[in-house]
């Protein structure tokens, strides 16, 4: 699976689950190992967690192994990392601390 299909399966994923404000960023002219992030905010941690286990169970059903298996969860943030693509999932008080879309405002935003 290509990079920019993992992105679009991923904003399916947590679309259907009810992601609030997904965003992607294509980074593959800024960073040389992640083509995209995949930006988006849940209502709760549990909101949160179910995005989360959502994406792993999906995409390794594709066969797409999640790196961090540490599962890098707080009740601000949750990061998996699929190689190419990263997925943050926010908390809106996370999201608005760590302003991710900003730190990385010369990437191509895609809403």
């Amino acid at each position: 699976m290509t990079s920019q299909k993992l992105a679009q399966k991923a904003i399916k994923i947590v679309e259907d689950k009810k992601a609030k404000d997904v965003v992607l960023l294509n980074l593959k002219k800024i960073l040389p190992i992640i083509d995209y992030f995949v930006i988006c905010t849940g209502d709760s941690s549990l909101h949160m967690k179910g995005i989360a286990q959502a994406l792993e169970k999906e995409l390794e059903e594709k066969g797409i192994k999640q790196l961090n298996r540490r599962h890098f969860t707080n009740d601000l943030w949750i990061l998996l990392d699929f190689g190419s693509l990263v997925v943050h999932i926010f908390s809106k008080s996370g999201r608005d601390f760590y302003q991710l879309e900003r730190l990385w405002a010369d990437a191509e935003k895609r809403v």
